[in-house]
């Protein structure tokens, strides 16, 4: 019997996943909680096989974060970060945790079931790239992770100057590289081609 702990802060979520599971006589929910803050708390003294840890949970907690603090200290357990957001950094961050799994809530291409079981069997179950989402003119796949850098600390209201000393390049080269994000999603207007990408949810305010 895998017993599952299930992180996320929305009780429909809770309750899709739960229900899925509970088809399965092999999987068994221990517990539901909402934030990520508590994860590690829960696993003190308590048996859990595997974690279904959403990212963005109450609390404004990381479940990217807590994820690493429970594969540092419980190593046996095995966690699969799972979201919504298509944002573009998730998966490397994932890996970088030691995530042995990864999974889109609305763009998966396995079923969730099926990803549970792959992860118990030994095997590291990650989609090969983000969703493709539209941004003004562009699919969120034509973008460089440079690019993406820029556009994350323009939405952290960094001044180009900030940027370019924060990737220690030249206020001239940051220039650039936002004319070409511009032309690229059609886009005239900086704050507005930065706020699609924030709605799209490609970039989020903050991460850690």
């Amino acid at each position: 019997m895998t017993r599952i702990l299930i992180v996320d802060d929305s009780r429909q979520s809770q309750f899709f996943l739960k229900s899925i599971i509970e088809t399965d006589s092999n999987l068994s929910v221990v517990a539901t909680i909402a934030s990520a803050a508590n994860a590690e708390m829960y696993c003190l003294g308590r048996t859990v096989d595997l974690i279904l840890m959403d990212i963005c949970t109450a609390d404004n907690a990381s479940g990217l974060v807590a994820a690493k603090k429970i594969k540092e200290n419980y190593p046996e357990i095995r966690v699969i970060m799972v979201t919504s957001m298509p944002e573009h950094s998730f998966l490397g961050k994932a890996r970088e945790a030691g995530c042995e799994g990864f999974w889109y809530k609305e763009y998966g291409e396995e079923d969730i079931l099926t990803v549970i079981h792959q992860v118990m069997e030994g095997k590291k179950v990650f989609p090969k790239e983000t969703p493709a989402i539209s941004v003004g003119l562009a699919k969120s796949t034509e973008f460089t992770e440079r690019e993406y850098e820029v556009v994350q600390m323009l939405a952290d209201g960094l001044s180009r100057q900030e940027i370019a000393d924060r990737l220690d390049i030249s206020p001239r080269t940051v220039r650039f590289y936002i004319e070409e994000l511009k032309t690229k999603t059609g886009h005239e207007d900086t704050m507005k081609m930065v706020a699609d990408f924030v709605e799209q949810k490609l970039i989020i305010n903050n991460l850690i």
